[in-house]
């Protein structure tokens, strides 16, 4: 059977991430099966009005005042009439609305359900329980998914984190993982320098990105390592502490600051490394370590959220985000001499930079393995089924 679906998210493009591409590549996939699949989403800048994309996704950026983060003003009511009247002119079937902390989606939920329709819901975040942003955000959503038809999450952390958050059955919510594009990530060795062992990082430049751990541990790698340098690519608040930690340390010629990255861009980016890092205090999934290891590097990354479910052992190295099993860390200082909050991710660090200099590793066979583990259209069949 053949629907005509109807995705929400205050998260697409031009604007660049993970909810973003999802949307994008899922949408895709879901056209190539049949089915007629628009978006609806806000304006971004002078990109207002109705826009098609590839395979003629029809993509609806509607006015709504942004607030935080490229976030709508949660107004409950205020976009229900035009909402309404692109659902009626689309013959819309199914609402699938994308992201927590979107509340465009939770209030066209709320809203497709009101008008008789199917409402489906796909979480990409953690949230915590006891800072008053999360309190809020998650009251909206228990209010939100309180009528929802089914709820999908992109790791079994993230199920148990939003069935926590939002009263659900856990009967009444799947996992269905993000997926990659292999293809549109090759290795190739000859794009790294063979003077340095380069670290990438390729992220949004936030505090639940781990940006400030980044600080504390790059200028203690660089002193460890003298042929290591770092390339890191993405925009954000935090992008001026890198700067002045790159100023302090004088290390201008061993960390680049790129800036904001388009999507198409990042496969070049990668292909320059031998080893991809993300210090993530907190992550549903991470796609970007997907596409890195899909890229040809090796991974470190903190040990958080759905992060262990996502890579097989032998592709990544797990540290500890910050200070956690103190009298663990207390013996590695011992031992190593460095009086550290952030001696696991150094340690991690090192175990990958031996990993490459001694080729312990083949990271160039990684795009294969992965290409069946996640792939576009067997997530988009298992969305259907949903």
């Amino acid at each position: 059977m053949l629907y005509n679906v109807c995705m929400v998210s205050d998260f697409f493009y031009p604007n660049m991430g993970g909810v973003e591409s999802h949307l994008f590549l899922l949408s895709q996939q879901l056209i190539q099966r049949g089915h007629k699949v628009i978006i609806i989403t806000h304006d971004y800048g002078n990109r207002k009005g109705v826009r098609y994309l590839t395979n003629g996704l029809k993509v609806y950026y509607i006015p709504t005042l942004e607030v935080y983060s490229r976030a709508t003003l949660p107004t409950i009511y205020g976009i229900f009439p035009l909402f309404r009247n692109i659902l009626i002119r689309e013959s819309i079937q199914i609402v699938h609305g994308h992201g927590a902390f979107s509340a465009l989606c939770l209030e066209a939920i709320l809203h497709s359900k009101t008008m008789g329709l199917k409402a489906c819901f796909t979480d990409h975040s953690l949230f915590g329980f006891a800072d008053a942003s999360s309190i809020l955000t998650n009251k909206l959503l228990k209010f939100t998914l309180s009528d929802v038809d089914h709820v999908i999450c992109v790791s079994h952390t993230s199920k148990e984190n939003t069935v926590l958050r939002a009263a659900l059955s856990p009967r009444n919510v799947s996992v269905i993982p993000n997926a990659v594009v292999a293809s549109q990530f090759l290795p190739d060795p000859s794009a790294a320098d063979p003077k340095w062992i380069t670290i990438v990082v390729i992220s949004r430049l936030v505090y639940r990105k781990g940006v400030d751990l980044l600080v504390a541990v790059i200028p203690r790698i660089c002193a460890m390592h003298k042929s290591v340098r770092f390339i890191i690519g993405g925009d954000g608040p935090k992008r001026i502490d890198l700067e002045q930690m790159r100023e302090k340390h004088l290390l201008q010629d061993r960390v680049e600051l790129l800036g904001p990255v388009k999507h198409h861009q990042v496969r070049n980016i990668l292909i320059q490394g031998n080893i991809f890092l993300n210090t993530s205090l907190t992550e549903a999934f991470c796609i970007a370590i997907v596409e890195a290891a899909c890229a040809g590097l090796l991974v470190v990354s903190t040990k958080v959220g759905g992060v262990p479910e996502v890579l097989p052992n032998h592709m990544i190295n797990y540290a500890t985000p910050e200070e956690d099993g103190k009298y663990k860390q207390r013996e590695k200082r011992d031992i190593i001499g460095i009086d550290d909050d952030f001696i696991d991710l150094i340690i991690a660090i090192s175990k990958a930079l031996h990993m490459i200099r001694f080729k312990k590793v083949d990271p160039s066979k990684f795009n294969d393995e992965l290409k069946d583990m996640y792939s576009w259209s067997n997530v988009a069949e298992r969305t259907e089924k949903v």
